[in-house]
């Protein structure tokens, strides 16, 4: 039996259901990512905008991450939320804990990890009420990450229990090679922080159960074989980037110039 001659970051196995694979092979990334709006039921939208993509954030809507492993093999993705690893709370980096996907799972996380029973469920509220600000992180609210790595070929895994480290410094905060869309400009980042302030974070919500498992995972890489940047917002925000079409208000108060009608006495 061969040893692993270093300890790795937790990997979390989801108890998820399991997906069948597609009946025809198609090119794929590797992992897919969805914002699962739970109030409204369905999954948010993504809107493109100067090399970005934004989703539109409701205050005190709860809301999950579905992931979905596209590959027949299993892969870890490392989640970030407003910059702060979803499991262990640090500030992200790419190297730090992470879910471990099997064959074509889909994998919804829910919240913030607190043990391996439960999660504070993720909820958009105002950007001071958000985890990352009250834990004195606020310089990257507003974005969603998933860092995914392919799993490296072993002979063997141990069969005792394997130690969980907390940390792996290899590859930490440091970008994949293969990411979904190029970065956006200075300008445009400047443009975009000119316009609107941020206003949505992701808040620490109510505890729910969550089920998971430690296993352990060997990565084949330094660096991530994927990465996802999705950022969020809420509604007013996105519509002074330009990133939503403005709604303009109906006023019943308004004057018009060619109302319907004959010329009334004065």
């Amino acid at each position: 039996m061969k040893s692993v001659n270093a300890l790795l970051p937790i990997a979390l196995a989801a108890l998820a259901m399991l997906a069948s694979p597609p009946a025809c092979a198609r090119q794929a990334p590797l992992v897919d990512l969805q914002v699962q709006d739970l109030e409204l039921g369905h999954a948010l939208p993504w809107h493109p905008h100067r090399g970005r993509h934004y989703i539109e954030g409701r205050p005190g809507h709860r809301y999950s991450l579905v992931l979905h492993n596209t590959t027949g093999e299993r892969v870890l993705a490392v989640v970030s939320v407003d910059g702060v690893n979803a499991i262990s709370g640090e500030t992200a980096g790419t190297g730090q804990s992470g879910y471990v996907l099997g064959p074509w799972q889909r994998l919804e996380v829910r919240g913030w990890r607190k043990n391996l029973s439960e999660v504070a469920q993720f909820h958009f509220t105002d950007l001071p009420d958000s985890y990352a600000a009250r834990t004195g992180r606020p310089d990257n609210v507003g974005v969603i990450g998933v860092a995914v790595f392919r799993e490296r070929p072993v002979a063997d895994y141990p069969s005792s229990p394997v130690p969980i480290a907390g940390k792996e410094s290899r590859g930490a905060g440091k970008p994949g090679p293969a990411s979904d869309a190029a970065a956006p400009s200075a300008e445009a980042s400047r443009m975009d922080r000119g316009l609107a302030r941020q206003q949505l974070g992701t808040g620490h919500g109510e505890r729910r159960r969550d089920a998971a498992t430690t296993t352990r995972f060997e990565r084949a890489s330094r660096w991530p074989a994927q990465t996802l940047q999705l950022h969020y917002d809420g509604t007013e925000a996105l519509v002074a980037r330009g990133v939503l079409p403005r709604r303009w208000p109906q006023h019943e108060d308004a004057p018009v110039a060619f109302p319907i009608g004959f010329v009334p006495d004065p």
